[in-house]
C-alpha cells in the first residue's frame, strides 16, 4: 500500500483501489516506487489534469482502462532473452525433462510472447514439442493479443539472431519465422502447443501440475508481500523436482527456500524441493 505522504500518494491509493473494485487487477501489492512511476506516466499520457478525472474516466470507459491497464504494466522481452540462461536450460534442465512423457510448461507474466516462442524454439530443437503444452499467461489483453500473433518488428531479427546464436541455438531464426512487409512472424508449427489466456498472479488461483514455471523479470515489480504470494503460488503449482526460471535481477528471497533449491544460481533457475 502505498504512503499517505502526499496528495498525490493519496489519489494512486485510490486509483489503485477503483481499479480493484471495478475491474478486481490488484496492484496495491507492486512495488511503491514502480507502480508511482507508471502510474506517473499513464497520467501524462491520458492528457488529462488529474489522477481524479483518470480514475472517474477509467471507471466510465472500460475500452479507456484497457489502455489503462498497458500503462501500468511493464512488457520488456525478447526472444532468447539473457542467452545464458537458455543455455542453461538447455544444457542443466532439459535432459531431465526428457524423462517425462508429457511436459507442462507456464509462462507467467509473458508479455509480448517472446520468451514463450523461445522455449518452443529449443523444445522443437530437443525434439520435446511434440510432448510439450505451454500455458502463457498475462494480466494485459493487448499483450497476450500480440503475443497470440506473434508479430514483430523487422528490425529486431539481428538481434533475436544473436541471442539465439549465443544460447546455443542449433540452427538458424530463420527456420522459425518468415519476414514480409517489414515483420517477421512466427510459423504455425511453432504455434500449436502454446495457450494464451488472461492471468493475475495478484488475485486469480494457480495452474496446476507444472513441470516448469517461468517468471522472469515480473517479480521486481512486486512488493514483498506480494512476491512471496507468487512464490508459493507457483511451490504450489510445481510437482516435486519442478523448475523455476526467474529473471536476472530476482534472486529467490531466503523465505522461498524453503521451497525451492538453487539448481542454476547464476542463471536464476530454482528446483522444487521434494516436501
Amino acid at each position: 500500500m502505498l504512503a499517505k505522504d502526499s496528495v498525490e500518494d493519496l489519489e494512486i491509493r485510490l486509483l489503485l483501489e477503483a481499479i480493484f473494485g471495478k475491474y478486481g487487477y490488484r496492484f496495491q501489492d507492486y512495488a511503491q516506487a514502480s507502480i508511482r512511476r507508471r502510474a506517473r506516466a499513464a497520467l501524462a499520457r491520458s492528457g488529462l489534469p488529474h489522477f481524479g478525472e483518470l480514475q472517474h474516466k477509467l471507471l466510465c470507459d472500460p475500452e479507456f482502462f484497457a489502455t489503462l491497464l498497458d500503462d501500468l504494466t511493464v512488457r520488456v522481452s525478447d526472444v532468447f532473452r539473457d542467452p545464458q540462461v537458455f543455455r542453461a536450460f538447455r544444457e542443466k534442465v532439459v535432459p531431465l525433462l526428457r524423462t517425462y512423457p508429457l511436459l507442462k510448461i507456464w509462462h507467467a507474466g509473458c508479455a509480448s510472447g517472446e520468451e514463450v516462442y523461445t522455449t518452443a524454439i529449443l523444445l522443437a530443437e530437443e525434439n520435446l514439442y511434440d510432448r510439450v503444452q505451454i500455458y502463457a499467461t498475462d494480466m494485459s489483453a493487448t499483450a497476450l493479443e500480440m503475443a497470440r500473433a506473434g508479430v514483430y518488428g523487422e528490425e529486431r531479427a539481428e538481434g533475436f539472431e544473436r541471442n539465439y546464436r549465443e544460447s546455443g541455438g542449433k540452427f538458424s531464426l530463420e527456420n522459425y519465422f518468415s519476414r514480409a512487409y517489414g515483420r517477421i512472424t512466427v510459423r504455425e508449427p511453432l504455434r500449436r502447443n502454446i495457450v494464451f489466456f488472461q492471468h493475475d498472479l495478484a488475485s486469480d488461483h494457480a495452474l496446476g501440475d507444472m513441470h516448469v514455471v517461468f517468471c522472469r523479470n515480473v517479480l521486481i515489480y512486486f512488493g514483498s508481500g506480494l512476491r512471496e504470494q507468487a512464490l508459493a503460488t507457483f511451490a504450489n503449482c510445481l510437482g516435486r523436482g519442478g523448475f523455476l526460471c526467474l529473471g536476472s535481477n530476482e534472486a529467490l528471497p531466503p523465505i522461498a527456500t524453503a521451497a525451492f533449491a538453487e539448481y542454476a544460481a547464476a542463471e536464476r533457475i530454482y528446483r522444487r524441493r521434494a516436501s
